[in-house]
């Protein structure tokens, strides 16, 4: 008995054994190689790769075709994962991996026709040129790598085939990339819902005025749609675009920061460059960091999955950053229907016949769903696929989104590739001029002195009086387009006077007057930059760049908060309380893990959202609502009009004031922060209801989140501060969904110091030294050197991989 004991014993530790050996081969032989030698077929000579301490590749090659052919390879090695997962997404493939809750996801961006609208933009294609043989080498790169190595983890999780990347697929993804920034989808509805079913006066809580000197302080004719929308398929729509980070794993853009100091104003008396964009956290981080060198050209870069050019970069000569415009590029439009043929709309005086196509959506486990999708003049029908998904008739009129992507040539190959080598203010404008969407703000500074900014998008002409901010009637003149404005009437700036530009999502000044439609954020985080980049005392280096990307001050708190102090004086009675009020009024709106009152005032801006809003608009408008950036802007107006209608509640026959508002918020809020965080007001800090988790796209299952998410961390920052570590507005705990996705400051007088960080770490493949490597030093402020000089690259490579032509 006991022989046969320790023989079982002995066979169980075995299995173990060869179980363990198996898993260790199997995770290793999916890591990337970062050291010997490879061989990669359409080299013209050996291309160095040395890898640094974060695992950022620095590759030195003969010629361009070689650089870019093994940066995809080196990328692929990281990221192949990710690439994946953003081709299926941008071209509604995500069901046929992920299953049926996806369904909704890629009906959605099959109706956006992304995929459609890349292969058209791939033929207007000329092969020869240098920024598309570049994109090809460096897809043939990615594409060696695939075939020639083992697929990612998740690919045999998922039970995903290897498939070649394509140039339709690169331009697929750039078409999600300008997707995400488009508000419209979440905004028009809501605003127009507000107009037409609740009236004026409850519209003008909502910002809505073009400031023609801006909103930043340095010292219409109604279009009221006739036939009522598909609300229903719109509110789809709505939580769907909220929801596709959450159901996908893929980050979303969302805002960010950027500035450019003359050397005027800093201590080394050449230009600073600073940027952080503001894009959604996931695993990996969105950004990876190359630094490539040829003859002719180098550029250390920050790179999208699937495209060659980098869309951030820096090199003795110059630099740049990005940040969101804002600019509403996307109209929704209300069609008028044949009443004998609900395949036809009116157009320019006359019915015409939507187009009509079928697509078929593969679902993993279960029957393939058929999709109807319908265009008309306007654009494609984004309504009716819902409908048709959601299975019952709708009686409502098709909503068509016209979007700048679908109708403009949009060269953003050729744009980045002219901007990753842009050393003068004449080429770096020329670059912006071509991208026309996404709306983009590009920030540049050079060492010779320069710096520059430019609102690069194609801004459509509209017919006089036209209210973009809702949706618009198809059989109505207002919603044609007249063509473009120029490049020129863009808003820009180059070598302003007072030394310095600051671009951070607020509504620009347009330097040539013309108004622009858009969904900008509140002025309060630009502000807090400009007050700092006009102080004349301050000369401008490394250290206070860093300190005032990390701000977590601002004064957006007092613009809600002041209005209301009298009603909340006499709400708040009970001791303890009072003395949570009291830390409230003396609160310099600091977001530091530590501090309660932006608990308590976090949590209490959405109750009273919720207790004066959700009556009228309903839960549905109400959540949409809630993601929007109209909300930021309304609450601080709202605030402020004891007057407004919202203050009444519609399901009561008591007429409510705004102190009775104000007192049930209060109520609930401090009911809610008990309930969720502790009964003591001293378990209300900050960094215990505020935390970042970057998540996985495999994550959300519990067992792999473990294994796959990083975090939770506890997060300083806010929406709308410098250090805007952003979350959905809602009741606490509060997850961070976006921040800064890097934080950059460049300093001309000696770019090889450069500083910069990774959310996360250089690789998304599980197990890797550089998976998470970044993530407790970016979330405590830290900044890294991004090498750049021959000798700082020498001395912290840590291997040197090889890649030399495959024999033919």
């Amino acid at each position: 008995m006991k022989l046969a004991l320790k023989i079982l014993t002995a066979l169980l530790a075995s299995v173990l054994l060869l179980v363990g050996l198996g898993a260790f081969w199997y995770f290793e032989s999916r890591q990337p190689q970062r050291d010997g030698e490879l061989a990669l077929k359409g080299l013209s000579a050996a291309v160095t790769v040395r890898y640094d301490e974060r695992g950022v590749p620095h590759l030195q090659a003969n010629n361009e075709i070689d650089l870019y052919r093994a940066l995809g390879f080196v990328q692929a090695q990281d990221r192949l994962f990710q690439m994946e997962i953003m081709r299926r997404l941008a071209k509604g493939e995500l069901a046929e991996i992920l299953g049926p809750d996806l369904v909704k996801t890629d009906t959605l961006f099959r109706t956006l026709r992304l995929g459609q609208r890349a292969a058209t933009m791939v033929e207007k294609m000329d092969p020869q040129s240098p920024a598309v043989r570049a994109q090809s080498a460096y897809l043939d790169g990615i594409n060696q790598f695939l075939a020639n190595n083992p697929a990612p983890v998740e690919f045999d999780l998922l039970g995903i085939p290897k498939r070649a990347f394509t140039l339709q697929d690169s331009m697929a993804v750039a078409g999600y990339l300008a997707y995400s920034f488009a508000a419209a989808f979440k905004t028009e509805p809501v605003l127009t819902f507000v107009r037409d079913r609740l009236g004026p006066d409850y519209l003008r809580m909502f910002e809505l005025e073009w400031n023609p000197l801006g909103v930043v302080s340095t010292t219409a004719k109604s279009n009221t749609a006739r036939t009522e929308p598909d609300w229903n398929a719109l509110n789809q729509i709505a939580q769907i675009s909220a929801e596709v980070q959450d159901r996908s794993g893929v980050a979303l853009y969302e805002g960010s920061n950027a500035w450019a100091v003359s050397g005027t104003r800093t201590s080394s008396g050449k230009p600073m460059l600073a940027g952080d964009p503001h894009i959604g956290f996931s695993v990996p981080s969105v950004w990876y960091e190359a630094h490539l060198k040829a003859p002719g050209f180098e550029l250390y870069g920050h790179f999208q999955a699937l495209l060659s050019t980098a869309m951030l970069g820096h090199n003795p000569q110059f630099g740049w950053s990005l940040t969101m415009f804002q600019n509403d590029d996307l109209d929704l439009i209300v069609e008028k229907v044949n009443p004998r043929n609900a395949n036809q709309v009116w157009v320019q005086g006359q019915w015409v016949d939507l187009q009509t196509s079928q697509e078929i959506i593969k679902v993993k486990g279960t029957m393939p769903v058929k999709l109807t999708l319908q265009r008309s003049p306007h654009g494609p029908i984004i309504t009716r696929a819902f409908t048709q998904e959601l299975n019952y008739a709708s009686a409502d009129a098709p909503v068509a989104m016209w979007w700048t992507f679908l109708e403009t040539d949009n060269p953003l190959l050729e744009a980045f590739y002219q901007l990753n080598r842009a050393d003068t203010l004449v080429k770096a404008r020329q670059a912006a001029s071509n991208i026309h969407a996404p709306g983009l703000n590009v920030v540049w500074a050079s060492a010779s002195g320069d710096i520059g900014w430019w609102a690069a998008a194609r801004l459509p002409i509209r017919p006089a009086g036209t209210q973009p901010h809702f949706m618009l009637s198809g059989d109505d003149e207002q919603a044609d387009k007249l063509g473009f404005y120029r490049f020129n009437d863009n808003p820009q700036e180059e070598n302003p006077a007072r030394g310095y530009i600051v671009s951070a999502n607020h509504q620009p000044h347009s330097t040539s007057g013309l108004p622009i439609p858009g969904y900008y954020n509140p002025y309060d985080r630009a502000q807090a930059l400009q007050d700092r980049l006009g102080n004349n005392a301050i000369q401008w280096n490394a250290l206070n760049s860093q300190s005032l990307q990390l701000s977590t001050q601002t004064g957006y708190f007092w613009r809600v908060l002041e209005p209301l102090l009298p009603d909340l004086s006499d709400v708040v009675r009970e001791p303890l309380e009072r003395s949570v009020f009291d830390s409230l009024v003396q609160w310099d709106g600091q977001y530091s893990v530590l501090n309660i009152p932006p608990t308590v005032f976090t949590q209490f801006i959405y109750e009273l959202a919720n207790a004066a809003l959700g009556d009228e608009l309903g839960s549905n408008q109400f959540k949409t609502l809630l993601g929007t950036r109209a909300l930021d802007l309304a609450l601080p107006r709202l605030a402020a009009d004891e007057t407004s209608p919202w203050w009444d509640n519609a399901k009561t026959p008591k007429t409510e004031t705004r102190k009775d508002i104000v007192r049930i918020a209060w109520n609930a809020t401090i009911a809610h922060l008990k309930a969720t965080l502790g009964k003591s007001p001293n378990d209300w800090g900050w960094g215990k209801a505020h935390t970042l988790t970057h998540k996985h796209p495999l994550g959300s299952q519990a067992l792999l989140g473990k294994l796959f998410n990083v975090g939770p961390f506890e997060a300083p920052g806010a929406r709308e501060v410098p250090n805007n570590q952003a979350y959905p507005l809602g009741p606490a705990p509060w997850a961070v969904t976006y921040g800064p996705s890097t934080r950059r400051i460049i300093d001309f007088a000696d770019p090889a110091q450069a500083r910069g960080i990774n959310p996360v770490g250089q690789s998304g493949v599980l197990f890797s030294r550089h998976y998470s490597d970044q993530a407790a030093a970016y979330m405590a402020g830290g900044y890294m050197q991004m090498y750049l000089s021959e000798a700082d690259v020498n001395a912290n490579a840590r291997t040197t991989l090889s890649l030399k032509p495959a024999a033919k």
